[in-house]
């Protein structure tokens, strides 16, 4: 059984800034599946099991994909094959494998991350003709599908975002980079097209009442810096995150922004498109006790247990001496929930996961002294 009764209420009280909430939360929005089969003892294949198996870990959600995230892929390309039918048919492959988190970590196996050279779209024309979704025939009935094995007290995190993120994917990141400057229209109507998907996704999604919570994530750095320029991202990104703000404040829901690396140079802008809270904050790119001191007052930070050595290569002990350590220093005055620096890969032991866990349930009551 868990170690304790799950609570989005009080999950919700961290991520708004309430105060203190009653304890610490634990939170993640990715776990390898066969990280998953061996917490839970057995496979995790249906709606039904992946409930089971983010109450038994302890967690007060479950993380569900919608959108466009949910239904592209990394080196997805347009051919004569690529019709509407064969999107919908991609989208029931991902409902069928969503315990497996999605289909970009299945076929990291067989392929690289993401297209670093030329994408799919490389003109007008092949933006007209790739094969994009409707967004009013996209299947979120995985949304209310779940509602009957979710626990007493647990809620769904409905995990979209992917506005700069699908740009370049779609595009390629050379292909991207190269039409900033000789081709703006195609890079303007790219992104308008994303924003016209996503916009009516999203306001399918906020209709579902068992939905406590909304995560962007959307790459916008890495460890050293920025991947673009701010310019870019003010001119074409954050006005739909800022969008995307006002229609999950009108209804009262917590918004978290997911992107790994730096983003010292975007901070204001990210609390001006009204996130609540910031994930995952990873060690070598921000200093979270900086970050704390700077903007925890109006952001809930979330993260930050390193993978790049103590979740991956440490000790059990190393890792609940962290998970200590992260709660004495960010956890006072609330605004804090424990997790990784990025997500559960494979390569993170299951005795590591489980000691980042039982440290955090450990150590997590408040009050907690600096």
């Amino acid at each position: 059984m868990p170690t304790r009764t799950p609570s989005f209420d009080n999950l919700r009280l961290a991520l708004l800034r309430q105060g203190e909430p009653a304890y610490v939360p634990i939170m993640e929005f990715g776990i390898d599946y066969d990280v998953k089969c061996a917490l839970l003892g057995r496979s995790v294949d249906t709606l039904r099991d992946e409930a089971e198996l983010w109450f038994q870990a302890g967690y007060d959600y479950v993380p569900l994909q919608a959108g466009i995230r949910a239904l592209f892929w990394p080196g997805y390309a347009v051919s004569e094959k690529s019709t509407d039918r064969g999107l919908q048919t991609g989208y029931q492959l991902y409902r069928q494998t969503q315990t497996k988190y999605s289909l970009y970590q299945e076929k990291e196996r067989e392929m690289s991350w993401a297209e670093e050279g030329q994408g799919a779209i490389r003109s007008l024309e092949d933006l007209e003709r790739f094969p994009w979704p409707d967004p009013e025939q996209m299947d979120l009935s995985a949304f209310e599908e779940i509602r009957p094995y979710l626990r007493p007290g647990m809620k769904v995190i409905a995990y979209m975002g992917d506005m700069f993120t699908s740009a370049w994917w779609r595009m390629g990141m050379e292909g991207f980079c190269i039409a900033l400057y000789e081709q703006p229209e195609l890079i303007r109507r790219l992104y308008d097209r994303i924003w016209a998907i996503q916009s009516r996704v999203l306001l399918r999604v906020l209709d579902y009442e068992i939905v406590g919570a909304v995560m962007h994530a959307d790459d916008l750095a890495y460890s050293e810096a920025l991947i673009v320029s701010p310019k870019h991202y003010r001119e074409y990104v954050f006005p739909w995150y800022r969008w995307c703000g006002s229609m999950v404040r009108d209804r009262g829901l917590p918004l978290i922004f997911h992107s790994d690396g730096r983003l010292y140079d975007v901070l204001n802008d990210l609390l001006a498109c009204g996130f609540n809270a910031l994930h995952p904050i990873e060690p070598k790119a921000m200093d979270i006790a900086e970050l704390k001191k700077r903007i925890g007052d109006r952001l809930c930070l979330i993260g930050n247990i390193d993978l790049g050595y103590t979740l991956t290569r440490g000790t059990p002990q190393e890792v609940e001496e962290e998970v200590r350590e992260r709660i004495r220093t960010i956890g006072p005055g609330g605004g804090y929930c424990v997790g990784s620096s990025n997500s559960i890969p494979a390569y993170v032991p299951l005795e590591n996961f489980n000691a980042m866990r039982e440290a955090a349930f450990r150590y997590c009551k408040y009050p907690i002294s600096a």
